[in-house]
């Protein structure tokens, strides 16, 4: 036996030892809706967490106790910054006294849809500067089947060191779904694969500690196309259900009842439901990863490109939806007051991440309409050249239309049907409500 081979289990028993003991001390590089609740955990769990990110406002409310994550409650965050297990950086020189590494950055696609792989790069030649032998470095942010061996493994590996034997690398693809009740990032079985087997095991140790299932799988690769896998079913399916919509209102028939109908047969059918459009930080994004990375093999990801343009038209379909609505109503959308019910990608969090309504209201004011919201989680909106502040629900029966966009629950929809002259839904939040002012979509 060689002495590498001999030096990799003696590497990974010290830090797998350091792990289960609660020694090995945790950095979080990216402390947004990923990142803070991952260092939440571990920080729970008994280990010293260090999170880093360039936003130094971040940096301070963290410190300060005080969380910006809808998943985490200050009262939660707040005593574990006070007894010492979690604090805020901004510097990367924290790496050094780190013995684990997850990167939880943003990966976002660029205009041409191609990945958009700067905020890994960046951190990850941070890191690298600070690498040192006995540390786990893993990989969070979604990317593209690669990704990990074939862009962060070159970068880490300049200095000398050998993943496997010196340092152990890992990717674990996040599967956060913000405001979730029943499954956060504690009960999420976590998916992580590694460079080599070495890696691997280090990664399952780690997760161990503080989640509550692991799910070790073969190699970076196949954990990165598990989350690509994941988003593209709902993407493709959620393009189906958007679809049926389409043919549905042509047809004069009501896609609700259809899906809930069918949704009763109690195998081989999984609801969806169709919308105003995809958003959200993995949905309307993951797919386009998994899409571009197969035009390099030579493939083309039809399934995806089509989803993604059924999905893309949605918003001009609810804005037809709304003038034809008006139109009945002898009304034209030029000039009308429409008031917009909830902004935010989906119910009950404040995220705005590719936010359908942003679409919406954009198209809406580019057919002359003065454009008003509500939304209990978004104080204000930026829009291309304006800020829109928020109106209360009230608001909406001045308008000419109201449009249901995110069916947030605290909504009075019982009001909104009541006091609206009319109302165009496009998430079934009145199912119930019979009245010839709703419009459904």
């Amino acid at each position: 036996m060689s002495e590498a081979q001999l030096a990799a289990p003696a590497v990974a028993q010290a830090l797998e030892e350091k792990i289960r003991s609660r020694r090995a001390r945790v950095g979080i590089v990216g402390l947004g809706y990923v990142g803070l609740p991952l260092a939440v955990e571990f920080a729970r769990a008994g280990f010293t967490v260090t999170g880093i990110d360039v936003n130094e406002g971040k940096t301070k409310r963290v410190n300060a106790g005080d969380s910006y994550v809808g998943d985490v409650s200050s009262a939660t965050l707040g005593p574990l910054v006070e007894a010492g297990k979690l604090r805020a950086t901004a510097d990367f020189d924290a790496v050094l006294e780190l013995d684990t590494i997850n990167i939880c950055v943003p990966t976002p696609l660029r205009k041409t849809k191609d990945p958009d792989m700067s905020f890994i790069v960046s951190s990850c030649q941070e890191i690298a500067q600070r690498l040192h032998p006995g540390m786990l470095v893993i990989l969070e942010s979604t990317t593209y089947p690669g990704t990990t061996d074939e862009l962060v493994l070159p970068m880490l590996s300049k200095g000398g060191l050998e993943a496997g034997r010196d340092f152990f690398l890992c990717f674990s693809p996040e599967r956060v779904d913000p405001g979730n009740p029943k499954y956060q990032t504690i009960n999420i079985p976590k998916v992580v694969g590694g460079c080599t087997p070495a890696c691997t095991e280090v990664g399952r140790v780690f997760y161990s500690q503080a989640l509550q299932h692991v799910v070790a799988v073969s190699s970076t690769q196949v954990a990165e196309m598990v989350k690509l896998l994941e988003n593209t079913f709902r993407m493709i399916n959620i393009g189906l259900a958007n679809e049926m919509a389409l043919m549905c209102e042509r047809m004069g028939i009501n896609v609700w009842e259809v899906i809930d109908a069918a949704a009763t047969k109690p195998f081989g059918f999984m609801p969806f439901y169709p919308g105003p459009g995809l958003g959200g930080h993995c949905i309307p994004i993951d797919p386009f990863y998994l899409s571009w990375k197969t035009r390099q093999a030579g493939i083309e990801a039809r399934f995806i490109e089509l989803a993604g343009y059924i999905n893309g038209q949605m918003p001009h379909f609810v804005v037809d939806k709304v003038q034809n609505a008006l139109n009945d109503a002898g009304k034209p959308v030029k000039g009308s007051r429409i008031h917009v019910m909830g902004v935010a990608y989906k119910r009950d969090i404040d995220d705005m991440r590719e936010s359908p309504a942003l679409d919406v209201i954009l198209l809406l004011q580019r057919r002359g309409a003065e454009v008003t919201y509500s939304d209990p989680h978004v104080a204000s909106l930026r829009m291309d050249s304006s800020v829109l502040q928020a109106a209360p629900e009230e608001t909406a029966a001045e308008a000419d239309c109201a449009v249901v966009i995110t069916d947030h629950s605290a909504f009075d929809y019982k009001g909104l049907v009541e006091r609206a002259r009319l109302i165009v839904d496009t998430r079934n939040a009145l199912k119930g409500f019979d009245s010839p002012k709703i419009v459904r979509l």
